[in-house]
């Protein structure tokens, strides 16, 4: 939640847009945050040589090494995340509007420069995630991926347990899918604006500067399509719920298991079935006992 964000608690951050570019920043930290802390779980069990080590130093040499490794550790995220941002920005940003301003040299206008870098832009992004889901570990990991069907089972009133997370969609109009092909949409309509503007440089780095804007808007959008079961939420929900059959595959029991106990870490989910749909535990109680 904004509440508990890296960037901390000003009211400005919970406002429209900027909320979503905190929102995704944010994002990007705790999920780098958890991959490295996993990658150093993996690691503790192998290096013995480096425990022996540690067993020599006094308590004072303990501590200090330790308050060493965190503050590399924060430096190594914070480099993680910038570098991810650039790589992000210039794969399915700059390459497919500087790809298809290659087509000027035939002749073509700024408009289907743009139309150009539209499809060029949606190419490389069905590419890579096409490519990615063809991966063995990668799969695991959609496995994975695909057991927030615990939120669906929660939002449609029904007690987490591995049972009924299983039966529930692996779909969400709040995938994280969804949102990145929804950036993906509104950086092409935003980068519309740039059509008329004179100077290859002054439009490549104004879609530098449209980055935070469209991620703020693609927000809005997926909080909004979210919310509501309008018409137009369904049909603008549509293409991001298709590329979820890509990044999302159904888990297994013990997968359910883990994403039940990451739901519990950070969410009441009987509380909010009490309050939402008038959950009794009791009766549901009452009701396994029957069966």
């Amino acid at each position: 939640s904004l509440s508990k964000c890296t960037f901390g608690k000003a009211a400005f951050l919970k406002w429209p847009i900027i909320r979503g570019v905190v929102s995704f920043v944010d994002g990007l930290v705790v999920g780098t945050k958890c991959l490295m802390y996993s990658a150093e779980i993996a690691g503790d069990e192998e290096d013995e040589k480096e425990a022996a080590k540690n067993a020599t130093l006094t308590e004072e040499e303990l501590s200090a090494k330790k308050a060493k490794e965190a503050k590399q550790f924060q430096w190594l995220l914070y480099i993680t995340v910038a570098i991810s941002i650039v790589v992000s920005v210039a794969a399915f940003m700059l390459l497919p509007y500087a790809l298809a301003s290659l087509l000027r040299k035939v002749g073509a206008s700024e408009v289907g420069v743009t139309v150009a870098e539209a499809f060029v832009k949606l190419a490389l992004f069905m590419g890579y995630m096409l490519l990615i889901s063809r991966m063995k570990d990668i799969q695991r990991t959609f496995m994975y991926h695909g057991a927030h069907k615990c939120i669906n089972c929660v939002e449609h009133g029904l007690p987490l347990t591995v049972e009924n997370v299983l039966a529930s969609s692996r779909q969400h109009k709040r995938c994280g899918t969804s949102f990145l092909f929804l950036v993906m949409i509104v950086s092409i309509f935003l980068h519309f604006i740039f059509v008329l503007v004179p100077g290859y440089w002054v439009r490549l780095f104004g879609r530098l500067l449209m980055v935070p804007i469209v991620s703020g808007v693609s927000f809005e959008l997926i909080q909004w399509a979210g919310r509501t079961d309008s018409r137009l939420a369904d049909i603008l929900s549509k293409p991001g719920l298709a590329m979820q059959k890509l990044t999302t595959k159904e888990p297994t029991a013990d997968m359910a298991e883990v994403a039940i106990a990451a739901v519990e870490a950070v969410f009441d989910w009987r509380e909010y079935l009490k309050e939402e749909f008038g959950w009794k535990p009791e009766e549901n109680e009452e009701k396994n006992a029957d069966i």
